[in-house]
C-alpha cells in the first residue's frame, strides 16, 4: 500500500485485518487480567499488580505471535499512516500506568479499577484505529467498570477478574464483525 494513495477507510480495514478486528489482542489481554485475579487470590496483590505491569508488556507480542499462527500478517501494510495512532496509544498507556500505582500506593484495591479506566481511556483511539465503534463501547464498560468497582471498595482480585471478563466478552464481537467483513457477497 502507498501511504500517498491510502484513503482512511483503506487503512482501517488494513488495521482490522492485520489484528483480527483487535480481538487476538482483547483475547490475550483478558487472559492477562484473569491471571492476575488467580495471582491476587493466590499470592497477595502486589504480585497481581506486578504480573499486570510485566505481563501486560507481552500483550502485543503474543497477540501478534497468535495471529501469525492463525494466518493473518499481524502488522500493517508498510506506509499505513494508523502506525502512529497505535504506536502513540500504546505510549500513552506506558504514561499513564504509574497513575495506578500510585492509587494502589492509597489503598491496593484501586489498582484494578484504576487500570480499567487507563485501558478504556485507551481503547477509544481504536475506534478511529480499527474504525470500529465497538472500541467505545468496551473502552466506556471499562472506564465504567473502574469507577463502579472502585466506588465499591472492590477486592483486588474481583477488579483483575473484571477486566477479563469484559475483554474476553467483547472479543467475539470483533471477530464478527471482521467475519463479516471478509465474507464473500453472495450473488
Amino acid at each position: 500500500m502507498n501511504a500517498a494513495t491510502l484513503t482512511l477507510a483503506e487503512a482501517q480495514r488494513d488495521v482490522r485485518v492485520a489484528h483480527a478486528g483487535g480481538g487476538t489482542g482483547m483475547v490475550v489481554s483478558g487472559l492477562l487480567w484473569l491471571g492476575c485475579g488467580v495471582v491476587a487470590i493466590s499470592a497477595g496483590p502486589r504480585a497481581a499488580m506486578l504480573a499486570n505491569f510485566f505481563g501486560g508488556m507481552f500483550i502485543f507480542p503474543v497477540a501478534l505471535l497468535v495471529e501469525r499462527l492463525l494466518g493473518r500478517r499481524g502488522l500493517l501494510s508498510q506506509g499505513n499512516p494508523l502506525g502512529d495512532l497505535a504506536r502513540e496509544s500504546a505510549f500513552m498507556m506506558v504514561v499513564c500506568i504509574p497513575l495506578a500505582f500510585v492509587a494502589a500506593m492509597v489503598r491496593p484495591e484501586l489498582f484494578f479499577p484504576a487500570m480499567l479506566v487507563l485501558v478504556g481511556a485507551h481503547y477509544w483511539p481504536f475506534a478511529t484505529l480499527y474504525g470500529m465503534r465497538l472500541y467505545w463501547a468496551l473502552g466506556a464498560v471499562m472506564i465504567g467498570a473502574g469507577f463502579l468497582l472502585a466506588w465499591a471498595g472492590a477486592s483486588v482480585a474481583t477488579g483483575a477478574f473484571a477486566g477479563g471478563a469484559i475483554e474476553l466478552a467483547f472479543a467475539p464481537f470483533a471477530y464478527a464483525a471482521l467475519r463479516r467483513e471478509l465474507a464473500p457477497v453472495a450473488a
